[in-house]
């Protein structure tokens, strides 16, 4: 069955992670997208855990692609790249602002060369502004988006989250921008540029403390587990493990707490009402925890289903990639690669019942498609 992008030809112009997201989740619905890495390929090669010396992590985000080895520094490497381009319809790049532009590549060329390619650039800082110059990582803009203020427990430093929210969220809202502008194409018929950064990604996620600060102009606090509008709201320790409950509608609250053998917290001033909880948190989380831990997990999981509070177990990835339902949801997919084997990875997160998205080919080792790519577009010519 055929992909929802398969009409769309994307050149993924990038490395790491940010930008090859993106162009990996155009690929899952049927773009085709060709891989353009330099002589030693993209840097992600590089990254441990390996497989038979085959980078898992690169694996992971950059299936569905072929892959062409261009120096772009050669003037024939440079034309083969522009006569691509001719014929794309996404060109998706994560240089330095003004890279693009040295290379003779600037938004400018490209548009006069092929008015309906949209252009898709991931930086660090934006296309724009004083920080524009800057590269940028995850961890940089973790740390100046603010997430890094509000992450860790209450009394402690700031923290990083542990995946790299900056460059997957970028990487998201690139693809959602580049297929804005094709919807925007139909009207027009013309591409356009199209780019976000890695600090405007990570910003645009903190929706409860940018709501705090701008009704009160104060810092938002670093809650720990808590939440800043709801309560119950977070992780209890059971006797063999960590359970989450979300509880803070009051029905849930009420069936809660009689759960818990405490129904007297219902009517207790401090608790009545969801805005109250989340005041008094802290002393409502206490009361729980003491009763929730005399009982294993999976005590209280089947009782809170049975009520149909919200709730679900702490799990470590071993646990998450034999779960039931991640299973279910195909969530876990193997290919075949010509040098590891068979080899895992995460499937399709998005369902469409029309057009699925699909995972087609393994990622390509480097410059596989080279003269398969070249020689196409010669017959094309």
């Amino acid at each position: 069955m055929s992909g929802a992008l398969d009409h769309l030809l994307v050149l993924d112009l990038t490395s790491h992670l940010s930008g090859p997201y993106c162009a990996m989740l155009l690929a899952d619905h049927g773009a085709e997208v060709i891989k353009i890495e330099p002589p030693k390929g993209d840097s992600a090669r590089g990254m441990p855990p390996f497989v038979n010396g085959e980078s898992a992590p690169f694996m992971t985000w950059n299936r569905n692609k072929r892959s062409i080895v261009l120096d772009l520094k050669q003037q024939p490497d440079k034309d083969a790249l522009l006569n691509l381009i001719d014929r794309a319809d996404i060109l998706v790049e994560n240089y330095r602002p003004g890279v693009l532009a040295r290379l003779g590549l600037g938004w400018d060329v490209l548009h006069a060369r092929n008015k309906r390619l949209i252009l898709a650039s991931i930086s660090g800082f934006g296309q724009t502004g004083p920080y524009a110059a800057r590269g940028g990582f995850d961890l940089i803009t973790q740390a100046m988006s603010g997430l890094m203020s509000t992450n860790g427990p209450a009394d402690g430093p700031p923290h990083r989250l542990p995946i790299a929210i900056s460059d997957v969220t970028a990487g998201m809202f690139l693809a959602f921008g580049v297929l804005a502008a094709v919807e925007a194409r139909h009207r027009t018929g013309e591409g356009q540029h199209v780019e976000t950064s890695l600090l405007e990604s990570a910003t645009s996620l903190a929706v409860y403390e940018s709501a705090h600060y701008f009704a009160t102009g104060t810092r938002p606090e670093r809650l720990g587990q808590a939440h800043r509008g709801s309560s119950p709201y977070q992780c209890f320790q059971t006797t063999d493990g960590y359970i989450a409950i979300g509880a803070s509608q009051q029905r849930f609250f009420v069936q809660l707490c009689d759960l818990a053998d405490m129904p007297h917290l219902v009517a207790d001033p401090r608790f009545v009402s969801n805005a109250e909880r989340v005041r008094h948190n802290d002393a409502l989380i206490a009361l729980l925890a003491e009763k929730l831990c005399r009982h294993s997990s999976a005590h209280w999981l089947s009782a809170l289903e049975t009520l149909g509070i919200p709730a679900g177990p702490v799990l470590h990835y071993d646990e998450v990639y034999t779960d039931a339902q991640i299973l279910a949801r195909d969530m876990v997919v193997e290919t075949n690669h010509p040098v590891t084997g068979p080899f895992r990875t995460m499937g399709v997160t998005v369902k469409l019942s029309a057009t699925p998205g699909s995972i087609r080919r393994p990622a390509p080792r480097l410059g596989e498609h080279t003269e398969e790519i070249l020689n196409e577009w010669k017959a094309a010519q």
